[in-house]
């Protein structure tokens, strides 16, 4: 990872000073790198890292930075990790090209590399990550999400890019399709343990911010633990529920009313449950492998997963 980050940075000069001067603000906050770090974990479980690792994290981290721009732009978010937005600091369409940029760089450094396997992992990514957005704003628009259907909205969503990390990684190290497949479904399930602690801690108390945020709800977004809340009580209170969140969903006072009902019928345990169960399926699926340098690394991102307060 100390090696990755000057490389990482060198991907992205360009004689545009405007675009050198926000890619550069862009990237000073750009995280923990959680997905490169994936992919070189990954490698090293499945032979060891090369050439391609690198270009797999570089890949990945380029795409990952340009959603993020774009989404955004999309949510007319003002705030990005603590500083403004690309496109509250300067304007949208200047945000939508330099997230273009990324993606841009990402497909030339893959081409340059030779890394055409790769590419089309992450290429299926972009493609399942687009059609997720698209499915959870039909829901948003119809309110008709049920557990299934929530699943495979976070699957597409967020979980297909983690896989994508963990899979790439696993053939930047030229493993067999048994070792690829199965770093894959580690990837997979792991995304989707992430995605559910995230939506539990909208609803959950934190010791960070000390009450729930409701931030999912009042973008009409119905996750796990209301999904089970509104499964089990009673017709006429599920239906006095759905009749605020389609008419006051934005106001405070219905956000309240939902995490007292979450509360009452174990919304956020039912929740907590799945999570430990898309967890163990992540562990399952690297023990299937042998074990190696990585093995413990790998097995503490799913109880780091678990044990996070953000």
């Amino acid at each position: 990872m100390q090696a990755f980050e000057p490389y990482f940075k060198q991907q992205l000069q360009s004689p545009d000073k405007l675009l050198s001067l926000v890619t550069n603000y862009i990237i000073r906050k750009n995280g923990k790198k959680m997905r490169p770090m994936l992919v070189f974990l990954s490698a090293l479980q499945a032979g060891g890292v090369s050439d391609a690792s690198k270009v797999a994290a570089t890949l990945i981290e380029l795409l990952h930075t340009a959603t993020l721009v774009h989404d955004d732009i999309v949510d007319e978010a003002e705030q990005r990790r603590g500083q403004l937005s690309v496109n509250a600091m300067w304007n949208s369409k200047l945000a939508v090209l330099v997230g273009d940029f990324f993606l841009a760089r990402g497909l030339q450094i893959a081409i340059e590399n030779n890394q055409i396997g790769i590419l089309k992992v992450v290429s299926d990514a972009v493609q399942e990550i687009s059609e997720g957005e698209l499915l959870q704003m039909e829901h948003a628009n119809k309110l008709n999400i049920d557990e299934n259907s929530y699943y495979e909205v976070i699957r597409k969503k967020t979980a297909t890019l983690i896989a994508a990390c963990t899979k790439s990684g696993a053939i930047s190290a030229s493993a067999p399709d048994d070792i690829v497949s199965a770093m894959y479904q580690y990837g997979l399930n792991l995304g989707i343990a992430f995605q559910i602690k995230d939506d539990i801690f909208d609803y959950h108390k934190t010791s960070l911010i000390g009450k729930p945020t409701g931030n999912d709800l009042k973008e009409r977004k119905i996750t796990l633990p209301l999904i089970h809340a509104l499964d089990v009580a009673p017709v006429d209170e599920k239906k006095t529920l759905m009749y605020l969140i389609k008419k006051r969903y934005k106001e405070d006072s219905t956000f309240q009313i939902a995490s007292e009902f979450v509360k009452r019928y174990e919304g956020i345990e039912y929740a907590t449950l799945k999570m430990h169960e898309y967890g163990q399926k992540a562990l399952n699926a690297l023990h299937s492998l042998p074990q190696t340098e990585a093995t413990r690394s790998l097995e503490d991102l799913i109880l780091y997963n678990e044990n996070r307060k953000k």
